[in-house]
């Protein structure tokens, strides 16, 4: 369990240190940052039968070793697919497929943490469940999501609903799901709305022929004729919509622009809708699987509450140390009484291996 809590250990512990205004202005706190990332790569990209869903990923290489180029769209997400057409080539071991997906993620998350005005606070607060969690036991989804997550700092700082669209779009080649998010580009614009609804909504309908139809059927029987659930589900879906409860309410405290509250306002009546959603759903996973992609406005908001609150050094310092302190007791607990956590350890890299 080491590498877990040295992983979240050192982004906790440089948050604790962390200046207000002043985030990483000085080139060695940047060249540290990039370490954090590429460290965070290896240890997720690298790792060896760590994960509930590791014999399936292996499934997905075998398959992949064994079909032509032609037929690489019949394995199922494209990107993923031809990531493993192309690994299988290279390699039996499933650690390039990985890595890649790994690197990915990771570029994604940190892209994300920069955009925040705490980027080691916003790192500890993902850890725990986002990359622990997600990327190292969901590799297809674990992709989709950091990507996503590059798509939203295009969207809410860069200002561009076609950046947006491309990375989710490049997303959904991992995980389809991801063409869920691609409406969200026409409600977060205030300018020009009519036109970006119209744009918007021929690129969602295209993506969901050339990547979703086929699956349809395979997911209603898949998530809700067979009613699968899935454990902690509830929450995981609570986790979202307090921190998303909290923005919703003191929004105007928060350091964004007004377009980015729009995106996040937005994000955060999705995170809300969940609950109930989850009551009346007949599969508690397919909303779990949803909320996945929510999982950001638990790290924009928990990171941003010592800039929104702190009214002195000293309470902008005590209120970091909580979040740091919240985000070590959702890994321990995880860690400690998560169905699933036994499949985390011990936890084994290629790198360690004789």
């Amino acid at each position: 369990m080491l590498p877990y809590w040295l992983m979240f250990g050192v982004p906790a512990f440089a948050a604790l240190f962390e200046r207000r205004g002043k985030a990483l202005d000085h080139p060695g706190e940047r060249w540290l940052f990039f370490i954090a990332g590429l460290a965070v790569c290896l240890l997720v990209g690298l790792r060896n039968d760590v994960g509930a869903d590791w014999p399936a990923y292996l499934g997905h290489l075998v398959r992949a070793s064994l079909t032509v180029f032609i037929d690489i769209p019949k394995l199922g997400d494209p990107g993923y697919a031809l990531l493993n057409w192309i690994s299988a080539r290279v390699d039996p071991e499933v650690w390039l497929v990985n890595l890649v997906c790994a690197g990915l993620f990771s570029w994604g998350l940190f892209s994300f943490a920069l955009a925040q005005p705490r980027p080691w606070l916003a790192l500890a607060v993902a850890i725990p469940y986002l990359v622990i969690v997600v990327a190292m036991g969901y590799t297809r989804q674990g992709v989709a999501i950091g990507l996503a997550m590059r798509g939203l700092v295009a969207l809410g700082r860069e200002r561009s609903n076609l950046k947006f669209v491309v990375w989710v779009l490049i997303a959904a080649t991992f995980h389809k799901s991801a063409v869920l998010l691609i409406p969200i580009s026409a409600l977060a614009e205030s300018h020009g709305r009519v036109w970006t609804i119209l744009w918007v909504g021929c690129a969602a309908i295209l993506a969901y022929f050339a990547l979703l139809q086929d699956s349809v059927d395979k997911l209603m029987y898949t998530y809700v004729a067979r009613e699968y659930d899935s454990g902690g589900a509830a929450v995981r879906v609570i986790m979202n919509a307090i921190p998303a409860a909290l923005f919703i309410l003191v929004r105007k405290r928060f350091l964004l622009s007004p377009r980015e509250k729009q995106l996040w306002l937005i994000l955060a009546l999705i995170a809300i809708a969940l609950v109930p959603a989850l009551v009346i759903s007949p599969s508690s996973t397919a909303v779990d699987r949803v909320g996945l992609y929510l999982i950001p406005i638990q790290i924009m908001v928990l990171s941003q509450i010592p800039e929104s609150f702190g009214r002195s050094g000293r309470s902008y310092r005590f209120l970091g140390f909580l979040v740091v302190l919240y985000s070590a007791f959702v890994q321990y607990v995880w860690f400690n009484f998560g169905s699933h956590s036994i499949y985390w350890l011990p936890y084994q890299n290629y790198l360690l291996q004789g």
